[in-house]
């Protein structure tokens, strides 16, 4: 009890910290250099260095050379009445999933017969899977679009199956109408689409489709490992994909 209640204190410093840092730059009206800041805020710079790169990499401050101001990432914590994208909404959620999973997450879009990864977030093991955004995959052998055409209506599903086809990635790839239409009709039973190594060799994946205003745009994936994967893992990744999906979905 005490180590957790000492990471939960070390977890609010760092909160409190990257707050502190924020409004001190903001205020301040000029560029800052890491040693003033660290002197006004009394951090050390160590621990400082580590807090600026973060804030950096996500836009909320901006680096010209030594010097930080505030960035343009600010701008979206501002009420926009509604009008955040569908990537500026579902990359927090990617980012949760792979913080709690520690394995690689992303969303995906639909483009026609096609998936899409927008956000993606690279688990942080030695052992892990990359997914590069901005590259259109075919649906049949990732988690991510066999929840998509699960989600799919029989009529769109046999327009699928008449115009792609399908291609074999590795040997658990399914191309076989009769043994993936099947599959599907599972997916859609249970909620969640699974694959074992059918796109990659030795990665399992989850998918969860996102329906928004009763269409499907999409869906959340996890990419893991297989000499990680288990049932107790299976069933974690489960329930975490369905909360993020439901949070983008009241969104």
């Amino acid at each position: 009890m005490e180590a957790k209640a000492g990471a939960q204190s070390s977890s609010v410093k760092s909160a409190t910290r990257t707050l502190d840092i924020i409004e001190y730059v903001v205020a301040a009206g000029r560029p800052l250099v890491a040693q003033e800041i660290s002197n006004a805020l009394g951090i050390p710079v160590s621990s400082l260095s580590y807090l600026l790169s973060t804030l950096a990499d996500r836009g909320y401050l901006q680096r010209e050379g030594r010097r930080y101001t505030p960035g343009p990432g600010l701008e979206r914590l501002q009420a926009k009445g509604g009008a955040f994208s569908l990537l500026e909404r579902a990359a927090p959620l990617v980012r949760t999933l792979r913080i709690q999973l520690n394995e690689t997450a992303s969303f995906w879009v639909r483009h026609g017969w096609e998936i899409e990864p927008i956000a993606t977030e690279m688990s942080e093991q030695a052992l892990r899977y990359a997914v590069i955004t901005g590259t259109r995959l075919p649906m049949h052998a990732l988690a991510s679009g066999k929840a998509v055409l699960a989600a799919l209506s029989d009529e769109e599903l046999d327009r699928y199956f008449a115009e792609v086809k399908l291609e074999k990635f590795t040997p658990n790839t399914i191309i076989n109408e009769a043994k993936l239409r099947k599959q599907l009709a599972e997916f859609r039973q249970r909620g969640f689409a699974h694959i074992e190594e059918e796109y990659s060799l030795g990665i399992n994946g989850i998918g969860r489709a996102v329906r928004i205003n009763g269409e499907v745009v999409g869906a959340l994936s996890v990419a893991i490992p297989k000499v990680r994967y288990d049932e107790v893992l299976e069933k974690r990744a489960e329930d975490l994909l369905a909360r993020a999906a439901s949070l983008l979905e009241e969104d």
